[in-house]
């Protein structure tokens, strides 16, 4: 049986739609993290330290920063709070420029800061398997959002 041309239509709207909202979806997601894992990627020539956490809020932790090279240690220096700092831990952290805020370096640090778009991956792959019938491409991106959201954990 043919569909008729009503039918292929509302079949291109369904995908289009659904592959927007995918699209959608991986873009905030990727944005989400761009906005500290480009200090985390992008971490030459900015400046290195350490972060002695000495005390933590609910969203946020500061501490005493011993930059690497001559210049001083500073305090009052920020980082996003993490359920894996502790207070009187140091952590390798990277400076946003031009801010008090600083920005965890390394693996942990990597994976953190990209943990939005692996949950934006897992999200999305329902949509991509279901709305747009892409079954083998849903579950790469839905088991490599769940590796990241997995490696995360266990490196932090």
């Amino acid at each position: 049986m043919k569909a008729s041309s009503s039918e292929r239509l509302f079949l291109l709207g369904r995908r289009t739609a659904m592959g927007g909202v995918a699209a959608l979806l991986l873009a905030a997601g990727f944005w989400a993290s761009w906005g500290t894992a480009q200090h985390v990627v992008l971490a030459k020539g900015r400046e290195h330290g350490t972060l002695t956490v000495t005390s933590c809020s609910a969203s946020s932790c500061t501490g005493s920063y011993d930059p690497d090279g001559p210049a001083g240690p500073r305090t009052g220096m920020s980082a996003e709070r993490s359920v894996a700092v502790k207070e009187g831990e140091r952590i390798p952290v990277v400076v946003k420029p031009d801010t008090d805020e600083v920005v965890r370096t390394g693996l942990g640090g990597q994976l953190h800061a990209w943990l939005p778009f692996g949950g934006a991956l897992l999200l999305a792959s329902p949509l991509i398997g279901a709305g747009l019938r892409m079954t083998r491409t849903a579950w790469v991106s839905g088991l490599a959002g769940l590796a990241l959201l997995l490696a995360t954990f266990l490196a932090l």
